[in-house]
């Protein structure tokens, strides 16, 4: 919250007053797209949108746009908002997101209500994947935020999205906390955060659990700061994947720090293509903790998720400038450390120091793997020894 001082004038606007239902079965986007934009153009330094406790909205896809009037724009979310049962009910849409913020600066989302994606019919569509129709297949962003300026989101709970959680792009300021997501481990697709183009964000204090990365950080972002993170299921925290159809792309200064992964399929993990350019570099991954996690540590510049079509590439992301500090905990596979860098240009400055992690089978040796990785490493078991001790 933002303490604006108490001689600022601030004005209230519950979706009920702009016939907002809430039974959960009638269509309440419209009276929240108006109510919005009464907030939106309210004269006063602070609009509060209220959705009302003990209520479930439904909402069909909505871009609520800026910018708006008002220094900061509060929404406050006592109440659930459920997205459509039916994807028919998408038919008309736009299918690349459910809850849309565009150019909007001073947002601030906070509340205990439930946003639930309804994501499960879109799950199962045999056409995920299938790039002559990705929109449909892959369904709609729960939450999404596009060119947002000093964001705020505390206290949400995000269930069941179609695809991603949370997608942030093009903004920058931003602070998430206290969030609470969850999917099982088997949806496709149901990333926590996604992070492209943005800066200055900082994530921390929340639960993930979904069926694929808990927070992945992608081209374009810097001045990441990832912090107190519990993930599980799902498939770890992830830089990237990078360089995707000859993509030039960019990440640099990421802090992960302080997390516990539990059951995830990967831990902490950086995957770029083969064909890209661009770089990864100034990543830091500090004090991780790992409950049976498989792959807990791995650079992968090899990312070719279906293993179909791979190609090796004379053009790479270029990784550089990667720390792993007092990591610990256990994995279910026996390669704990994987660093499988370019061919042409390798990983430099490397470097991991107090990092022991062991396997969860009794009496089976954990080992590293490396291929043109250079750095240096000490007090770690296993030993990394293609790096300098």
């Amino acid at each position: 919250m933002v303490n604006c001082g108490a001689s600022t004038a601030s004005t209230s606007f519950d979706v009920l007053s702009y016939g907002a239902v809430g039974d959960g079965k009638t269509d309440d986007s419209p009276a929240f797209l108006e109510a919005w934009n009464a907030a939106c153009i309210s004269s006063s330094k602070l609009s509060i949108l209220t959705v009302p406790a003990k209520k479930t909205f439904l909402l069909k896809p909505v871009t609520f746009s800026g910018p708006c009037q008002p220094e900061y724009m509060y929404v406050l979310v006592s109440g659930n908002i459920a997205a459509p049962n039916s994807m028919t009910d998408y038919s008309g849409y736009q299918t690349n997101s459910w809850l849309a913020f565009s150019n909007v600066s001073g947002l601030m989302i906070t509340g205990t209500g439930i946003i639930d994606g309804k994501g499960s019919g879109w799950w199962s569509q045999p056409c995920i994947g299938n790039a002559s129709n990705a929109a449909t297949c892959t369904g709609p962003a729960a939450l999404t935020f596009y060119r947002c300026t000093r964001l705020v989101l505390n206290g949400l709970r995000l269930v069941n999205s179609p695809r991603s959680h949370i997608a942030l792009t093009s903004s920058q300021f931003v602070t998430i906390s206290n969030i609470h997501i969850s999917a099982p481990a088997t949806s496709p697709n149901t990333d926590g955060i996604d992070i492209s183009g943005s800066t200055h964000v900082y994530v921390r204090d929340s639960f993930i659990g979904t069926g694929d990365d808990c927070i992945a950080i992608s081209a374009g972002s810097s001045h990441i700061n990832v912090t107190r993170i519990t993930c599980g299921p799902g498939h770890g925290i992830s830089i990237g994947s990078l360089g995707a159809h000859g993509e030039n792309d960019t990440v640099e200064n990421v802090t992960v720090q302080n997390c516990t992964l539990k059951g995830t399929m990967t831990g902490v993990r950086i995957k770029t293509w083969q064909g890209g350019s661009g770089y990864a570099r100034k990543i830091t991954f500090n004090k991780i903790r790992f409950i049976r996690v498989d792959n807990p540590i791995i650079i992968d510049q090899y990312y070719c998720p279906t293993q179909i079509g791979c190609k090796n590439e004379t053009s790479g992301i270029r990784v550089s400038d990667i720390s792993y500090s007092v990591i610990y905990g256990t994995s279910v596979t026996d390669k704990v450390i994987n660093l499988s860098c370019d061919q042409n240009f390798g990983c430099s400055n490397i470097v991991l120091d107090h990092v022991y992690i062991t396997s969860t089978v009794p009496n089976k040796k954990a080992y590293s793997y490396c291929f043109n990785a250079h750095g240096k490493y000490s007090h770690t078991r296993p030993a990394v020894t293609c790096l300098l001790k």
